[in-house]
């Protein structure tokens, strides 16, 4: 029986497994939804949606030897001695509590909850879904604990949070160590063998960075999913909270990052997939649709620049349906253009491959207005999901 390791994503819009082999040749995936409007908000469906998700891979049960957990990074929530979610959580495109501004909006987050429910544990989306898993509260990746303050550097946490928080915090570790072990409870609700083997997963973006296989420094990767997510790798560190850059620690380099609210999912509110498929299929790409748009979802931005005010900017709106997304893709292709500029500016360097992952890579159209726009040539769209990326962190074939 061939060994299989498996990376799952818990992402804006729902959770998708992947299972790979020791050479990570694909197995097998499977994905669902959360609910419409409140799944992506609620701990609950979370868990429903990786159970489900498991339960679905064509696999035997014993055949699965290691389980790695990415998830949106800086979103937090509180439980209590038993794993029971207290409240909602904070989600990472929530407006952080008010706080010390040169904190992490994370660690906002987290200071706020632990200060609502004293003597409960507050966790990242992807440790209370390890928790769940093994029954007990696991180690944290560096990844993850980047946004709620931790020092990536040192691997330890700074006085202003041990400090604030009452109670152990988690020890850090790198993203793929072993953590634990499935426990009964988890395996009978997932399908798998109890003590499957348990590793340090990551942020979904950084996932999809692992997952296209981008390794060198200068080498990009722009997610095109909800949100837009950039990343390049670098051999220094970069932070500048006032565009929204951040760095996570990559083994010896760094991972020098910003993150859009704009992306697909701005598109999702004007067409269904049928429809923004149908309409993609008659752009002219390579001609300029005329519109100068800055398709958020909503007001607030956080990257190339951080303004929470900013407002969506989609008029004037054309009768043409077709001429309207034109005009979004790109819009959306000039925020990553700028986003890689700034990333550039601040030190980061230039881009010398930029790979595409994500729902959005897989627009023809979409692809041929960003490699019109972009600075550098596009490499070919490979079809990973950012679950492959944290299913290599199982198996053992990245080292961070």
């Amino acid at each position: 029986m061939e060994p299989a390791f498996a990376g799952a994503d818990l992402g804006s819009s729902g959770c998708r497994v992947v299972a790979i082999d020791a050479a990570g040749r694909l197995l097998a995936s499977s994905r669902t939804p959360f609910a419409p409007a409140a799944g992506a908000n609620r701990p609950r469906d979370w868990w429903q949606a990786l159970c489900l998700c498991l339960r679905a891979l064509p696999l035997d049960p014993g055949q699965l030897r290691a389980l790695a957990v990415d998830a949106t990074s800086g979103s937090v929530l509180a439980a209590d001695p038993s794993l029971r979610p207290l409240g909602a959580p904070l989600m990472y495109h929530q407006p952080p509590p008010p706080g010390d501004p040169s904190a992490p909006d994370g660690l906002r987050r987290w200071l706020w909850l632990a200060r609502r429910y004293p003597a409960a544990l507050v966790f990242s989306q992807a440790g209370w879904l390890n928790a769940r898993l093994a029954g007990r509260p696991l180690d944290c990746d560096y990844h993850n604990a980047l946004k709620l303050g931790a020092d990536v550097s040192r691997l330890e946490w700074p006085a202003r949070v041990s400090t604030a928080l009452a109670g152990p915090l988690p020890r850090l570790c790198a993203p793929g160590t072993p953590i634990g072990s499935l426990c009964a409870e988890a395996a009978a609700a997932t399908g798998l063998a109890p003590g499957t083997r348990l590793c340090a997963g990551t942020t979904d973006g950084n996932a999809a960075f692992l997952a296209s296989g981008a390794s060198q420094p200068g080498d990009a990767v722009s997610s095109l999913g909800t949100t837009l997510v950039l990343k390049i790798l670098s051999p220094v560190r970069i932070e500048a909270p006032e565009f929204g850059v951040y760095s996570h620690r990559y083994g010896d380099l760094w991972l020098v990052s910003g993150a859009s609210n704009a992306g697909a999912g701005v598109l999702a509110q004007f067409f269904n997939p049928a429809r923004l498929r149908s309409l993609s299929e008659r752009i002219d790409a390579g001609r300029e649709s005329g519109l100068d748009y800055y398709p958020l979802p909503r007001a607030g931005e956080r990257f190339p620049l951080a303004d929470p005010k900013l407002a969506p900017r989609l008029r004037p709106r054309p009768a043409a349906e077709v001429l309207f997304l034109h005009g979004m893709l790109e819009g959306l292709a000039r925020i990553e253009a700028a986003g890689y500029r700034r990333l550039v500016e601040l030190g980061a360097p230039p881009p010398r491959r930029l790979f595409s992952i994500g729902g959005g890579a897989a627009n023809p159209a979409w692809f041929a207005i960003r490699q019109r726009l972009l600075p550098v040539p596009l490499e070919p769209v490979a079809d990973r999901e950012a679950a492959y990326g944290t299913a290599r962190l199982a198996a053992g074939l990245v080292a961070l």
